[in-house]
């Protein structure tokens, strides 16, 4: 089973920046300061761990503390899910 970082990276690497090459940065790389990704891409990224993780997404939660890296949104996937199980 894919961890959550894996799976970031890879929908980030294929469907974002259309790399059959993998995702090149590290997981602590600034995705908006790099240029990985715009506002359209931060939607994509919320329909994609809501889907994928079965977590919600508020819009008060659409931050750049939990989309600006691989690291900060897999963080904030897990304390979601977590969140979730302890419901």
């Amino acid at each position: 089973m894919q961890s959550i970082e894996e799976m970031l990276r890879q929908h980030v690497a294929e469907n974002i920046l259309f790399s059959s090459q993998g995702y090149a940065y590290p997981d602590d790389a600034s995705l908006l300061e790099n240029g990985i990704i715009d506002s359209m891409n931060v939607m994509e990224l919320v329909l994609f761990l809501e889907e994928k993780l079965g977590i919600k997404v508020e819009d008060f939660e659409i931050v750049p503390e939990n989309f600006d890296s691989v690291s900060n949104l897999a963080a904030f996937a897990r304390q979601k899910q977590s969140l979730f199980v302890s419901s």
